[in-house]
């Protein structure tokens, strides 16, 4: 015992044991060959919740998925399902329901024997099992179809059923690999909301795969934004979009402005950034700045506004699109170095012809410092 550890009184009632993560990866990677494709990735998921790994296409996010099914072996590290190591555990003993991107449903099978499918292979009773099928379909809004092909039913249909397959033996843990991108757009709104309905009601613990930035923000409690096989940032929805970690969140996850420059003056948390095209804008920083520090501050485009708000430094520029969007308006404004930037604004009378100056900015504490 070092002298920084305290005893506890006698007498005293123990602690209580925090109970382990659902899931849990401790420095796991993954490689093949020389290739690796998932990099020392440590992450905590708490029971109940519904995480997202997101981001674009050979970052990892699926590699992890699979790592947790079973069907990618990890080369380093270890991966725990409520604190029992499942990493050297065979596919059939890890208790997880996993829906795919392409339904994997056997055509030859009626909706019922699909559904039932991994309660046969559990030694389920026949009666217990006519009964979980029936509860899943009527989660899932589908009862009373048992008897039909998934050839009878449309693409959102047969998802509804590959997600009631996963969900009928209660597994601990259940992972979904891109579920929505085979649908169209109507359908994949109608999924999200369904999808997260059910994790709610169920309590299960979900890991969601996506490349898709609308479907991490509206579903997840969490997101680990996945870049070359490392975890780049991990928050809430509303930490990573507004207060991104790096350019790579900022610019993945939404539209961003990146406006480089220097640091001109500090006057306690609010400076003014001297940008690279000789304008000037006013910030907010939590962390201290410097005179002379390069930055690069990231302002959102529907944090622009014309003409500027009350307190903030205009920039000037000149119109070199537009985009009428119903009631807002997408601007691309030139304001010299850098370039161009977006601005999404609400519409106030007629629209900036191309061309035309503007005058637009932004509130100093509207904006990330990186």
């Amino acid at each position: 015992m070092n002298l920084t550890e305290s005893r506890p009184l006698a007498g005293a009632s123990p602690a209580p044991a925090t109970a382990p993560p659902a899931v849990e990866f401790r420095n796991v990677e993954v490689a093949y060959g020389k290739f690796v494709a998932v990099q020392d990735f440590s992450l905590s998921i708490e029971k109940g919740s519904f995480t997202t790994l997101l981001g674009p296409s050979g970052c990892g996010k699926t590699t992890l998925l699979r790592s947790i099914a079973g069907l990618v072996d990890i080369t380093h590290g270890q991966i725990s399902i409520g604190g029992r190591r499942i990493d050297d555990v065979p596919i059939y003993q890890r208790n997880i329901g996993l829906v795919f991107q392409n339904y994997a449903l056997f055509p030859h099978k009626s909706i019922f024997d699909n559904v039932a499918f991994g309660l046969k292979y559990r030694n389920v009773p026949k009666a217990e099992i006519a009964t979980r099928v029936t509860r899943a379909l009527e989660m899932v809004r589908l009862p009373g179809s048992e008897r039909k092909l998934p050839s009878q039913l449309s693409g959102g249909q047969q998802q509804r059923i590959a997600l009631a397959r996963a969900i009928v033996f209660e597994p601990e843990v259940l992972l979904l690999d891109e579920p929505l991108s085979a649908l169209d757009a109507n359908m994949r709104e109608e999924m999200r909301v369904e999808i997260k309905k059910i994790q709610k009601q169920t309590g299960i613990t979900a890991l969601f795969v996506t490349h898709d930035q609308e479907e991490a923000l509206s579903m997840s409690d969490r997101i680990v934004v996945m870049n070359a096989g490392r975890a780049e940032q991990i928050g809430t929805p509303q930490d990573v979009y507004d207060r991104p970690a790096t350019k790579f969140v900022a610019d993945f996850l939404g539209k961003a402005n990146m406006l480089e420059g220097k640091v001109a003056t500090v006057t306690g948390s609010v400076a003014s950034v001297t940008l690279t095209g000789g304008q000037s804008v006013q910030i907010t920083s939590p962390r201290q700045l410097s005179v002379g520090e390069a930055v690069t501050v990231v302002v959102r485009p529907q944090m622009l506004t014309t003409p500027p708000p009350p307190g903030a430094s205009p920039l000037r520029g000149k119109v070199v699109s537009s985009s009428y969007l119903g009631g807002r308006v997408i601007y691309e404004v030139d304001i010299g170095e850098p370039a161009l930037i977006r601005v999404n604004t609400a519409i106030s009378g007629a629209l900036a012809a191309e061309g035309a100056a503007m005058e637009l900015g932004f509130a100093p504490a509207d904006c990330v410092v990186l």
